[in-house]
C-alpha cells in the first residue's frame, strides 16, 4: 500500500498505526516524514509552536505560516496558578543561581543530592501530610518508577482503563499482573479487588484524581474505602489536583476527604509548578525502598537547583495565596456555562475541558482556524485517543479573566458553526 497518498486520511492513519510494526525503520520513519512533511505543506500542522516570551495568558509565537510574531490567547498550557512567570517565583530561581549554579552532574543517591533537594522532599512531605517524598526527574518517571519497583511477578495491578501513559510504561517493566476496570466504574473494581485478594502477593489499586483528557475526577470517596476493605495498596496520580483542588490545595483526595487513606502519592511539577520534574509521597519505608529500586530515579540525573527554587516557592505560593485556584475554579464553572453548546459532554472537575469534535468536523481545518483567529488550543487527535473521541483540550489558569472566555467562546462559534470544517472527518473521509 502507498501510505504517502493514504495516511493524511483519517483511514490511512488508523491503518499505519495498526501496521506499521510490519515495517522495516527506514520506510516506516519515512513514510511517517512524508505524512507530516504534507500536513505542513496544506497548514495543518499545529504542533512545535514557538514561544517567543514567557507562557501567561497571553503568548507571542513565530507564526510558522508568516513567519512573524504572532500575539495569542493560551488555552493549552498546563500552567494552572500562573506561577510559570510569577515573580517570587522567579526571584527565588535567580537567587539559587548565584549559590548553586545550574546542576548537579549525577544523580540523587550518588552525587546529586542536595540540601535544596533534601528541604524540598520535606517540604512536599510535610504539604501531603505524608512521612517522605522522593523527588523525580520528570512526573512520567515517577509513575514509571513507583509501578515498577514496587509491583512483581506475584502481585496484582488492577488500574482505571484511562490511566496516563507512564503508568503503562510502568506496568511494561513490572512482572506483575495487570487489569482495567471500565472508567471510574466502582462495581467493577469492586468485583475485580473482591475476586482477586486473595490470589496475589499484594493488591494495588492505581487511580488518577483527575483525568487529563476527560477533565473529570475519579469517585475517590467511593474506590478508597473499597480498596482499604479488601487491602490493596492505593497508588493516586494526582498530577491536575495538587495546587487546585481541595481546601489547603493538596488536591483531589483531600477534596473528597480521603488523603489519609493513600499509600503512595504521584505528582508532577510540570501543571501547578509549571515547571518540570515529579514527586511520590508516602510512608517512610516505601519511599526509601523507592530510593534504590526505582530505576527511573537510581539512574537519572537530579533535577537543577533551579527546578527545586521554583517548586519551593510554588508551595509557598500555594499555601499562601488560596484566591488563586478559588478564581480558577471560578473561571472552570463560567467556562462550563460558555462552553456547553461546544461539544463539552463533562463539568470539569478541575482547570480540564475536552470539546468533543464532531464526527464530521475536521479537527485540522478547524484549529487551523482557531490559530489564525489567535486562539492557542490543543487538539488531540487520533491516536492519543479514539478516532471517534478527537477533541479539543482546553486549560484554564489563574491568570485567565471571565472575557478571555468570553472571546474564546465567541471563536468557537465561528469554527463550531462554520460549514467549511464540517465537510467530512479525518476518519470518515476517503481518498
Amino acid at each position: 500500500m502507498n501510505y504517502n497518498s493514504t495516511i493524511t486520511t483519517g483511514k490511512g492513519l488508523v491503518h499505519f498505526m495498526l501496521s506499521k510494526h510490519k515495517l522495516d525503520l527506514n520506510t516506516r520513519t519515512r513514510q511517517f516524514d512524508e505524512f507530516l512533511t504534507q500536513l505542513k505543506a496544506q497548514e495543518q500542522y499545529a504542533y512545535q509552536r514557538e514561544l517567543l516570551r514567557a507562557t501567561d495568558r497571553e503568548v507571542t509565537i513565530l507564526d510558522a505560516y508568516t513567519n512573524r510574531p504572532k500575539q495569542m490567547l493560551m488555552f493549552a498550557s498546563n500552567n494552572y496558578l500562573g506561577l510559570a512567570n510569577h515573580p517570587e517565583v522567579k526571584r527565588q530561581v535567580k537567587k539559587v543561581v548565584d549559590e548553586y549554579g545550574v546542576g548537579m552532574g549525577g544523580p540523587p543517591l550518588l552525587n546529586g543530592y542536595s540540601n535544596l533537594m533534601r528541604e524540598l522532599e520535606a517540604k512536599i512531605a510535610r504539604f501531603k501530610q505524608t512521612e517522605d517524598a522522593i523527588i523525580f526527574p520528570a512526573g512520567f518517571m515517577a509513575n514509571l518508577g513507583v509501578v515498577s519497583a514496587l509491583a512483581q511477578r506475584n502481585d496484582l495491578v488492577i488500574h482505571d482503563q484511562l490511566s496516563h501513559a507512564s503508568l503503562h510504561a510502568g506496568l511494561q517493566l513490572s512482572e506483575a499482573k495487570d487489569v482495567r476496570f471500565p472508567h471510574n466504574n466502582t462495581r467493577r473494581l469492586a468485583h475485580l479487588l473482591a475476586t482477586n485478594k486473595d490470589k496475589y502477593a499484594t493488591l494495588f489499586a492505581a487511580m488518577e484524581g483527575v483525568y487529563s483528557m476527560d477533565g473529570d475526577a475519579a469517585p475517590l470517596h467511593e474506590m478508597v474505602p473499597l480498596c482499604k476493605q479488601h487491602g490493596a495498596v492505593i497508588i493516586l496520580d494526582d498530577a491536575h489536583g495538587i495546587g487546585v483542588l481541595g481546601a489547603n490545595g493538596r488536591g483531589t483526595a483531600e477534596a473528597q476527604g480521603v488523603e489519609d487513606d493513600i499509600d503512595v502519592f504521584v505528582g508532577t511539577f510540570s501543571k501547578s509548578f509549571a515547571v518540570s520534574g515529579g514527586y511520590l509521597a508516602g510512608r517512610r519505608e516505601i519511599i526509601e525502598y523507592l530510593r534504590y529500586f526505582a530505576r527511573s530515579y537510581v539512574f537519572s540525573a537530579a533535577l537543577p537547583p533551579t527546578t527545586l527554587a521554583a517548586v519551593s516557592a510554588g508551595i509557598d505560593i500555594i499555601e499562601r495565596e488560596p484566591e488563586r485556584r478559588e478564581h480558577l475554579l471560578d473561571l472552570a464553572a463560567y467556562a462550563t456555562e460558555k462552553l456547553q453548546a461546544y461539544g463539552l459532554q463533562t463539568p470539569p472537575a478541575a482547570a480540564i475541558l475536552a470539546l468533543l469534535v464532531p464526527k464530521d468536523m475536521n479537527i485540522r481545518l478547524a484549529n487551523r482556524e482557531l490559530h489564525e483567529r489567535g486562539i492557542f488550543i490543543n487538539a488531540i487527535e487520533y491516536p492519543a485517543v479514539g478516532v471517534n473521541k478527537q477533541r479539543f483540550r482546553l486549560s484554564l489558569t489563574a491568570s485567565h479573566t471571565r472575557a478571555d472566555i468570553d472571546r474564546l467562546a465567541e471563536e468557537l462559534d465561528r469554527v463550531w458553526n462554520n460549514m467549511a470544517f464540517r465537510t467530512g472527518s479525518l476518519v470518515a473521509k476517503t481518498n
